[in-house]
């Protein structure tokens, strides 16, 4: 007898349908075609015995099962319990009247338990989008698939469920979340705090810019300056995710598995730190089968590399076209997958192999010309796409010892989302552009016009700290931000001079 039953796979951060055709006929063979991997065709021997525990059996006969479309290959171990059903209704062990309604999908435990898989929610999208009547998936992916509404979820934790439910012996019960409540509820919870950085008023105003115009912010300073503890604050002032950032963002963490169990949705902005021993491919995505990689699971979020010149060159001159094009695109012989990657870059490192160049308490050890070669780690082109450059100096005893709290991160983030505001109504005409960051020399010139006493100041300043051509544009991009922190329709003077500051390592002096 001949059934299809329906499963998915994961390309990228969509799913494509695949359909599962079982013939169970007389003989004595297991074929399994459809280029499906090696954990797929090992799924015969996980399938035999989990259904021996709940009373079932794999048929003595001839079972030939083809996974359509055939030139797209299956991956993983998601499939047990599509073919699992399939062979069951083939074989009328179970009523097969309604198995081609449902996308069914789980990885089956020996003793029929049934584990969580990758990739739910694009699956469930799928599947909506083809007019499933419902998708039966592993219970703890239920809530992860529930906030797509207008399909009927249904969370199963035993082979034994789905069986009863196909042959009338159960109703299971659809999985229902309210979105919206839920979103808003846990959105901008946060384990940190800046009222909790003593000290640092510039470097926290510094990172103020950032957020208001998506910059991306180099922090250079000696160890133990608060660089880190900075940077993990920054996702605290960014202005909150929407429902369809919010929907983005928990698809990329489905399909890479990084989803917590038991989260249904990701409600606050992304902060990835990968070591500085990354691969190529774990900074940007890749491997045989495509996954995203950190600057992908960073989207809609800040990506933060501390010890900037101890990562590989190769894996960071690789991000130089996703921080151009918001988007990392990987190529195979087969196919070319894309994954979103629209994150702020924050940076960190040390001044020196020592630490110490230029610290106000501690002599620097470091040979002539030590300083320069370790900047020069960092290729220019990685540098032409950070905006702000900013040094750290340690807080002092007395800062670090008052009581007093400082500005908190709601009351930050309120101006940041006004300034963000401003520049969304300013280039909603031009499309990509959403932030200060993406100007183009185009736009700039349409938007960033400066007068005499800014074109003089930026001279001057250039020609007094021997700023590199680099450091102009950034400047006139960093000061339009300012600006909008500070609701001017047009540069001032005193937005240029404080963008001017932004601009530590485009001095000669520095490193010299």
């Amino acid at each position: 007898m001949l059934v299809k039953v329906y499963g998915s796979a994961v390309v990228g951060i969509n799913a494509i349908l695949i359909t599962v055709e079982v013939s169970v006929e007389v003989g004595i063979q297991f074929f399994l075609v459809g280029l499906p991997d090696s954990t797929i065709r090992e799924s015969q021997q996980r399938i035999e015995t989990a259904l021996r525990e709940v009373g079932y059996k794999l048929p003595g006969k001839k079972i030939t099962i083809n996974m359509a479309p055939a030139d797209i290959k299956k991956v993983g171990s998601a499939y047990d319990l599509t073919l699992a059903i399939g062979i069951l209704a083939a074989s009328e062990q179970i009523d097969n009247s309604e198995v081609s309604n449902y996308v069914i999908m789980g990885e089956l435990s020996l003793d029929g338990s049934i584990c969580p898989i990758k990739g739910a929610l694009p699956i469930v999208i799928e599947a909506k989008r083809r007019n499933f009547k419902g998708i039966i998936i592993p219970k703890e992916n239920a809530d992860e698939a529930a906030i797509i509404e207008g399909i009927n979820i249904y969370g199963v934790s035993n082979i034994r469920e789905v069986i009863d439910f196909f042959c009338g012996r159960v109703e299971l019960e659809a999985i229902k979340i309210d979105v919206r409540s839920k979103f808003e509820n846990q959105s901008n919870i946060y384990p940190h705090d800046f009222s909790e950085v003593k000290g640092q008023a510039s470097i926290k105003r510094a990172l103020e810019v950032a957020a208001a115009g998506s910059h991306n912010i180099l922090m250079i300073g000696s160890p133990g300056s608060g660089k880190t503890m900075l940077a993990k604050r920054l996702p605290t002032i960014l202005p909150p995710l929407n429902i369809e950032e919010s929907l983005e963002t928990t698809k990329i963490h489905s399909v890479a598995g990084k989803l917590y169990p038991g989260t249904s949705l990701v409600t606050t902005r992304p902060f990835r730190s990968p070591h500085h021993t990354i691969s190529d491919a774990g900074l940007v995505g890749g491997g045989t089968f495509p996954q995203p990689g950190e600057i992908s699971l960073a989207h809609n979020g800040v990506l933060f590399l501390d010890e900037l010149p101890e990562f590989k060159r190769t894996a960071l001159e690789v991000m130089r076209q996703p921080l151009e094009d918001n988007i990392v695109t990987i190529t195979r012989a087969r196919q070319s997958i894309c994954f979103p990657a629209n994150f702020m870059l924050v940076t960190a490192m040390n001044p020196c192999p020592c630490g110490y160049y230029n610290h106000p308490d501690i002599n620097c050890t470091c040979a002539p010309g030590v300083v320069h070669k370790y900047l020069n780690k960092i290729s220019g082109p990685l540098l032409d796409r950070i905006d702000i450059q900013i040094e750290v100096v340690p807080v002092p005893f007395r800062e670090l010892s008052t009581l007093t709290p400082g500005e908190t991160s709601e009351i930050i983030r309120e101006r940041v989302t006004k300034a963000r505001r401003i520049q969304t109504a300013r280039y909603r005409k031009h499309r990509g552009i959403h932030s200060n960051s993406g100007l183009t020399p185009q736009l700039m010139k349409q938007y960033c016009n400066l007068d005499s006493d800014c074109m003089e100041l930026l001279r001057k300043s250039m020609e007094r700290l021997n700023l590199s051509a680099r450091a102009y544009d950034r400047i006139i991009k960093v000061s339009r931000t300012i600006a909008d922190l500070d609701n001017s329709p047009i540069i001032l003077a005193e937005h240029v001079s404080e963008a001017i500051n932004y601009r530590n390592l485009d001095r000669d002096n520095w490193g010299n």
